[in-house]
């Protein structure tokens, strides 16, 4: 494995963080201290290991594109899916190959290609060492199927006496809904066109098991989109950007403190904060490269990696910027297009862009920079010019279902906070001082109210709703930024930033959760329950 720098100081133990008697709700300053002094890096929040295996040269290697996957039932109600979850070897640096753990055997996982209000079921089977959950992140879905951290799919042959208590430990949850080798996840995909994610979400170790490998895209189609005649089949791009880092041996390198991932949950004292990788990844592949014509493009970008920040850019050799168009964002098509130089975007966020080629010459190559990068992680792919093409319009008008919440209806105004604590000598990652109980609710919203929530961070603190969309009201008092445009269910918090948001706790009743979606932040605590009744 890749050497892994430490500090001074205890390492992470959740376990003693929800021990009963532990002092939840003090966060005490030494926890502040280290907030402000993750605060000041600017980029990101985190830490990042260095690879040991000989890297391949940037824009060497072809971008792969995600296998879709075929129902293998479709009736009247709906269609079904079949997916294994599996370990597998594939080569990722050339020459070498890397045990993954996968959905379907690909990394990332089969995409799966749906219609709005057209009812999916997807078999999920675990042949994987350890218990996983699926969440269909972005999806409104039914409690039952979103995917609960403690809704565990055990392995055949698990013996674990208390599954849903992570590694032997005391906690549990009765509430937890626990099935063996096989589980049917339900999706009635009532909902906005957009792109979807599903990846794993056991409690206590999302992180690694995304790190790992096990993360797919999910596309939801609808008569509003397909009006418009945006750009399709090849001139649509789905792109999952992630980091990771590789040891000698050309395996993964991350820092937990069990890799198992079935006892002492976290990492290494230095990855506290975050985990980053150096090689930068598009569907699987390092800093690929993608033959294009001079035509209108369509990219599908998430940023599917645990702690790393990008800020894209696209530019050509001559240092010409292009624009990036947004018209969508993570639940949807936006009411006009966005115009963006650069284009940030945190884990787990998405955004739905056009890039226009025409006007540059075959044989020109364009850079997808990240702005936020240095040395290697400053670039993410390369597009080429190969072939002439057919030019397309951007619309300037979208779409014009976007829900106007009034914030004079809201039912409820909220502050919560997102920080780090330190208790009882370790740290951890708090909302409202209290780090995550399954046992716990934190929230409780009715069906059908309007809420105003005001979030505030310490430091970078992507923060993600299950089941509803919501849009950015503001950001530190002032106005939302260009890129808060649309229909989101994940927002970017700044160090030290407060943003408002409002929503309408509609669809569901069930519980659900909100979570900060760096990912090693939410596997030490920074999750809590939202039950809407």
């Amino acid at each position: 494995m890749a050497e892994l720098r430490s500090l001074a100081g205890q390492s992470v133990s959740r376990r003693r963080l929800l021990g009963i008697g532990a002092g939840l709700g003090a966060v005490a300053a030494g926890g502040l201290a280290l907030s402000a002094a993750w605060a000041r890096r600017p980029a990101q929040t985190g830490d990042q290991l260095v690879s040991e295996v000989p890297l391949p040269q940037a824009f060497s290697i072809p971008l792969p594109i995600p296998p879709v996957l075929a129902p293998v039932a479709s009736t009247a109600e709906g269609d079904r899916y079949e997916m294994v979850q599996t370990e597998v070897d594939a080569e990722i640096i050339p020459g070498f190959q890397t045990r993954l753990w996968t959905y379907g055997g690909t990394f990332p996982g089969p995409t799966i290609e749906s219609r709005r209000g057209r009812h999916v079921t997807v078999a999920h089977r675990n042949e994987l060492p350890v218990p996983t959950v699926v969440h269909l992140h972005g999806g409104r879905t039914p409690a039952s199927s979103d995917g609960y951290p403690t809704d565990l799919v055990l392995p055949g042959g698990w013996t674990e006496t208390a599954p849903h208590g992570h590694g032997g430990h005391a906690m549990t949850d009765d509430l937890a809904v626990v099935t063996n080798v096989q589980r049917e996840y339900g999706f009635p995909l009532d909902q906005r066109a957009t792109m979807l994610w599903y990846h794993d979400h056991r409690m206590d170790f999302t992180a690694p098991a995304i790190w790992r490998g096990l993360a797919g895209l999910h596309f939801v189609r609808d008569d509003v989109e397909d009006a418009l005649g945006l750009p399709g089949g090849d001139h649509e791009l789905p792109l999952m950007i992630a980091d990771r880092a590789f040891d000698a041996e050309g395996q993964l390198a991350y820092p937990s403190l069990d890799p198992t991932l079935t006892g002492e949950i976290g990492v290494e004292e230095p990855f506290v904060a975050g985990v980053l990788g150096d090689v930068i990844l598009v569907n699987g592949a390092p800093w690929p490269v993608h033959e294009v014509d001079t035509g209108l493009y369509r990219l599908r970008i998430l940023n599917g990696s645990n702690a790393r920040h990008y800020e894209l850019e696209a530019v050509t050799e001559d240092g010409r910027k292009l624009p990036l168009v947004q018209i969508g964002a993570d639940q949807g098509l936006l009411a006009a297009p966005v115009r963006h130089e650069r284009l940030p975007i945190a884990p787990a966020e998405r955004y739905d862009l056009l890039i226009d080629f025409s006007g540059l010459p075959v044989g020109t190559k364009v850079r997808l920079a990240n702005r936020l990068g240095s040395g290697r992680t400053a670039d993410v792919m390369q597009f080429h010019l190969v072939r002439e093409g057919a030019s397309g319009a951007i619309p300037e008008t979208l779409a014009d279902d976007l829900p106007e919440w009034d914030r004079s209806a809201a039912a409820a105004v909220r502050d919560i906070a997102f920080r780090a604590g330190r208790m009882d000598g370790r740290h951890g990652w708090l909302i409202d001082g209290l780090p995550f109980d399954p046992n716990r609710i934190d929230v409780t919203a009715r069906l059908g109210d309007v809420e105003v929530w005001r979030l505030i961070a310490d430091v970078h603190h992507p923060v993600h709703l299950h089941l509803v969309g919501f849009r950015v009201l503001s950001r530190g008092g002032g106005e939302p930024l260009p890129h808060d445009a649309g229909l989101k269910d994940t927002i970017s918090l700044r160090p030290g930033e407060s943003a408002e948001i409002i929503t309408r706790f509609d669809g569901y009743r069930g519980r659900y959760l909100f979570h900060c979606h760096n990912a090693e932040h939410e596997d030490m605590g920074m999750m809590a329950n939202l039950e809407i009744v």
